[in-house]
């Protein structure tokens, strides 16, 4: 019987694969293990079941060097990992795709409506009592069908979102780091941003991706544009996102991840024409029990000695 470290609650019958294990964690009031606390475990338990809010670093992972055999992150992303450290000491690294790519794409497609329709201003104003009644010319938004769907980086995710967007007739656009085959590719992320009116973020984060929405490249796009990131939130540069949606540069965004969750820059927070979400993008119940169903299968079959399809490659 191995030992594995779940750090957070997780839904019920997500660990059911890893019966006949011993369970450590969570914590009784489901609060997160220090670094310190992490580094301490790892060097006890054999595996170790974590969310993309806890630190996997080369640290946790050289405490856990000679027993710990496997991470498993409840995410698509893990960049909250050190794989290459993982990878040196043996370790495999487990994330959970393809279980959340529906889900997250209705969470991007409603961002994508809520924004272009304002509906964040219009719901806010109607609970704080400055809807004064109907009137023609509030909460003009921008039509969602029939305009041009910019999808930045072209994975499970984001084909899942242009398939709904054909059944608004959008154009769609899309940008990946090498050439897809695929209708409505665009070679260079700067022209796709200048040509769509919806732009959708879904690359992996990282220091290759880190504002790579900056000031420059907001400005590139039209000032009647929108923008959703589903993806992470160091990708976009919050502060020249606030600025351009502050000075009309930008017509709308609409948010799921931030860039210091749970901290919210607060020009963003200020920002008009926005919808922010508490990174809701892969919430519902059935998704999140599979996400969980699915890393503790990786490190059931793991710890019998077996390879999951879901390794992540360092």
């Amino acid at each position: 019987m191995a030992k594995v470290l779940v750090t957070r609650r997780l839904p019920d019958g997500g660990l059911a694969p890893l019966t006949g294990h011993e369970l450590i964690g969570p914590k009784p009031d489901d609060a997160p293990y220090t670094h310190d606390e992490l580094c301490a475990h790892a060097a006890t338990v054999d595996a170790i079941v974590c969310l993309l809010t806890d630190r996997i670093d080369a640290a946790v992972l050289s405490a856990g060097a000679g027993r710990l055999r496997v991470v498993a992150n409840v995410a698509v992303g893990y960049d909250n990992v050190d794989v290459g450290a993982a990878a040196a000491h043996g370790v495999a690294v487990c994330n959970t795709p393809g279980v959340l790519d529906e889900t997250t794409a209705d969470l991007a497609f409603t961002l994508i409506l809520a924004a272009s329709r304002l509906a964040g201003d219009a719901e806010r104003d109607l609970r704080a009592g400055r809807w004064a009644g109907w009137g023609i010319t509030q909460y003009l938004g921008r039509d969602v069908y029939g305009a041009t769907l910019g999808l930045v980086g072209y994975g499970r995710i984001a084909q899942a979102v242009a398939r709904r967007a054909s059944g608004f007739a959008m154009r769609v656009l899309h940008h990946a780091r090498t050439p897809t085959g695929v209708d409505g590719f665009v070679a260079e992320l700067d022209a796709l941003l200048a040509e769509a009116d919806i732009v959708s973020l879904h690359v992996p984060g990282g220091a290759s991706t880190h504002h790579l929405i900056d000031a420059r490249r907001l400005a590139l796009m039209k000032p009647t544009a929108v923008l959703v990131n589903t993806a992470r939130g160091t990708v976009v540069d919050e502060a020249a996102l606030a600025d351009a949606l502050h000075h009309g540069k930008l017509f709308a965004a609409g948010l799921d991840v931030f860039e210091r969750e749970p901290e919210i820059h607060p020009r963003l927070l200020a920002a008009p024409r926005t919808v922010l979400l508490p990174h809701v993008g892969s919430a519902s119940r059935a998704t999140r029990t599979r996400m969980a169903e699915m890393a503790a299968s990786a490190v059931a079959t793991v710890l019998a000695g077996g390879t999951p399809p879901n390794v992540v490659k360092a």
